[in-house]
């Protein structure tokens, strides 16, 4: 088994290797600037000292008698000690020392080269001498004509130099000690806070957490979405992307500028009660709840379930219960019809029992109500008898225009619309009332769906409100499942490249008429949708 290091304990190590790696680097830089802080102080004093020597009268004229170093070594002795420098060399223009600490030295040659300071020039460095390894300057002495007759060299022993540095390093460390324990403390402190901002997790934890989070959101069956309190997305998962048609990144984007009209009113609102929602053109339950941290809000959470198969099987189950409920009345009124003509030949009226044969067959005739033979679409001819008989329960008459053209297209859109339309034309219409519907295909392949009623109509100021997913005149039952049948009819139309409009009838109510074109028009409408700029 593999022990593995708390992760504070790795960043209170990993923030102690910068604290010292930094104070080291800082108290290297430091040693060396005052090293060379204080060897320019010693250079500014030591040319200084060499340069009055050189200068002094009584030095130069030493050197036209015939012992110099009898006037030069007093001089230079006393200089020294009032300087507090090592030395103080005083050679003739032959390198040979005029003056030296050690009076033995006296009359011989200088150890180190004399030949920058004879050449007029001047010299600053470290050279080993007789008094040992020395931070020196070297100057020249002219006579009075500016020729050089010899040099002045003063120095100090780099020992001493080594010394008045040491001598400053203890107030130095002292700091560089105070700030690695202020460092260590604040590393300590920085790692527990960490610590527990994470709640007390390790790496590996977090990590098994996040692939279980990402594992179970993506393998949900609802679509979830997740706002923060700036109402930006901060998560959605693989269902809600399908849900909401969404293909393109949208985490971190302002939900107002990626989400449904619709969706991002719940969002907006907030409601914690289950709704529905128009997406594209599919119906979703949606409920928002808020997402709360430690007690406070920080965020909110939209659940959505597609309801789009749910809300087709039950209108086709209501649909089917019409279908069984206008049977089951012709079925019983057949019966009815039955005991007539059987008591009409027990008492022998067999002319009024053909008569009246022949009225209730003719009466029977709208359930297999003729249709237009431009209609050659199966579907489409299926759903027209199916709502003729149903309608014609409830006193509603469907009359469809004997010039109506409709060719199978291999989509379920002709379907989808003229069945919300009639749906909305009966209910808007109510009992006893005349439904026209008609149907167009132009030879480009358009197809105009119009479905006329003799209702109230729609107020000119609601004809553009109609199409909007939860509008509706009705009363709602249960969940809002009404005012999406007008507004999905519209998002078809707009795949289609085509659109819906509502206007005046002339049966006195109002006339929806609906263009669906081609799918090539669909596919550029489509291609100039997602790109925009073309």
């Amino acid at each position: 088994m593999v022990h593995r290091i708390p992760l504070r304990f790795q960043l209170v190590a990993l923030q102690l290797g910068i604290v010292l790696a930094v104070l080291t680097a800082v108290g290297a830089v430091t040693i060396r600037m005052q090293e060379q802080q204080l060897r320019d102080a010693y250079k500014g004093r030591l040319i200084g000292v060499a340069e009055s020597v050189a200068r002094l009268p009584s030095v130069v004229n030493a050197f036209g008698t015939p012992q110099p170093a009898q006037t030069i070594q007093p001089i230079a002795e006393v200089i020294r000690q009032a300087s507090n420098v090592t030395y103080v060399v005083v050679t003739d223009r032959h390198g040979v020392r005029q003056s030296h600490p050690n009076p033995a030295e006296i009359g011989r040659p200088v150890s180190t080269d004399p030949s920058v300071p004879l050449s007029g020039e001047i010299y600053v460095g470290t050279q080993t001498g007789t008094l040992g390894e020395s931070w020196r300057v070297k100057v020249p002495i002219f006579d009075n004509a500016g020729a050089v007759i010899g040099s002045a060299s003063v120095g100090v022993l780099e020992s001493t130099l080594a010394q008045d540095l040491y001598e400053d390093l203890p107030q130095l460390f002292g700091w560089l000690l105070g700030a690695a324990l202020l460092g260590s403390l604040g590393a300590m402190y920085i790692s527990k806070l960490v610590w527990r901002r994470i709640y007390k997790l390790e790496p590996e934890d977090i990590a098994a957490l996040l692939e279980t989070r990402d594992a179970m959101l993506h393998g949900l069956g609802e679509g979830l979405i997740a706002v923060d309190a700036e109402g930006k997305v901060a998560l959605v998962n693989d269902e809600a992307r399908r849900l909401l048609g969404v293909g393109e990144e949208i985490t971190g984007r302002a939900a107002s500028e990626c989400l449904e009209p619709g969706v991002r009113r719940m969002l907006t609102a907030g409601s914690a009660t289950e709704e529905l929602v128009l997406s594209g053109e599919r119906i979703l339950l949606g409920k928002v709840n808020a997402a709360t941290v430690d007690g406070r809000e920080v965020g909110k959470v939209l659940i959505l379930r597609d309801r789009t198969e749910l809300h087709t099987i039950l209108r086709d189950r209501d649909g089917a219960l019409d279908v069984t409920q206008a049977l089951r009345a012709q079925a019983h009124e057949f019966a009815n019809k039955l005991h007539v003509i059987s008591g009409l030949l027990e008492l022998g009226e067999q002319g009024k029992a053909v008569e009246y044969l022949g009225r209730s067959h003719s009466e029977a005739a709208f359930v297999n109500r003729p249709l237009a033979a431009g209609i050659t679409d199966h579907d489409v001819r299926a759903l027209l008898i199916a709502k003729s008989t149903v309608c014609a329960e409830r006193g509603v008459e469907i009359l469809v225009d004997p010039a109506s053209v409709c060719t199978p297209d291999g989509t379920g859109d002709v379907i989808t619309v003229l069945g919300n339309l009639i749906d909305n034309a009966v209910d808007a219409a109510g009992y006893d009332s005349t439904i026209a519907v008609g149907l167009d295909e132009a030879p480009d392949g358009e197809r105009t769906i119009t479905v006329e009623d003799d209702g109230p109509g729609v107020p000119e100021p609601e004809r553009t409100a109609v199409f909007e997913a939860g509008v509706t005149t009705k009363q709602a039952e249960g969940i809002n499942s009404r005012g999406f049948g007008l507004a999905l009819v519209q998002r078809v139309a707009r795949r289609r490249a085509g659109g819906a409009s509502v206007g005046p009838s002339v049966l006195g109510g109002a006339c929806f008429t609906v263009i669906l074109r081609t799918k090539e028009a669909e596919l550029q409408n489509n291609e100039l949708h997602t790109h925009p700029h073309h």
